[in-house]
């Protein structure tokens, strides 16, 4: 098994390349080993001094070191930990996770479906390159409510991505769109595309 590595936006992470399936349904963003109960793989990694965050997309995983910890030393034990996970034959996620709960108004339902529309086609491919993702999160009175999770928390370009690509994508092709606005989660930042 070759696993490639790709450095991201945010130095604090890289993205390894299984060059297979990682989770099959919704990407998963995991803080804490706490959060990792059901992710075999996620378990494994947080095993390690170190690791901070574990970002599963459908074809890779995002692995978020903590300041004092260093590539030189992680990323082997990484390697070793991700091999090890898909020579186990286990899965990624066990059962289902459970889904974040939306917000908007039912009267707001086509706007919504033409934002996850642009927001799917438009701005996850290229954030998914640097290893994150950005959730939909709810529609308020002309604000877009967005979630950066995997690499891309905690990436200094948090804003700009936001502000000036999201904001004015979404802006552009949906009228109703004022304002595009991050969603904090404990320990959350954001990332660049």
């Amino acid at each position: 098994m070759f696993i490639q590595t790709e450095a991201t936006p945010n130095p604090q992470t890289l993205k390894f390349l299984p060059g297979q399936t990682v989770v099959a349904g919704p990407p998963r963003d995991i803080k804490s080993a706490e959060e990792a109960e059901n992710s075999p793989l996620a378990r494994r990694l947080f095993g390690l001094d170190g690791v901070q965050g574990v970002f599963l997309g459908s074809d890779f995983i995002s692995v978020t070191k903590s300041e004092d910890a260093s590539w030189a030393e992680l990323k082997p034990a990484i390697l070793g930990l991700i091999m090890e996970h898909y020579l186990s034959g286990e899965p990624a996620i066990e059962g289902e996770a459970a889904q974040a709960s939306e917000f908007f108004d039912e009267k707001d339902a086509k706007v919504v479906s033409e934002i996850k529309e642009l927001l799917e086609t438009r701005v996850r491919p290229a954030v998914a390159q640097d290893g994150g993702d950005i959730v939909f999160q709810g529609f308020k009175d002309g604000v877009v409510y967005l979630q950066m999770v995997g690499a891309c928390s905690g990436c200094p370009s948090a804003t700009a991505t936001l502000k000036q690509g999201v904001e004015n994508l979404l802006k552009h092709f949906v009228p109703q769109v004022q304002e595009v606005q991050e969603v904090q989660m404990p320990g959350g930042g954001s990332c660049g595309i």
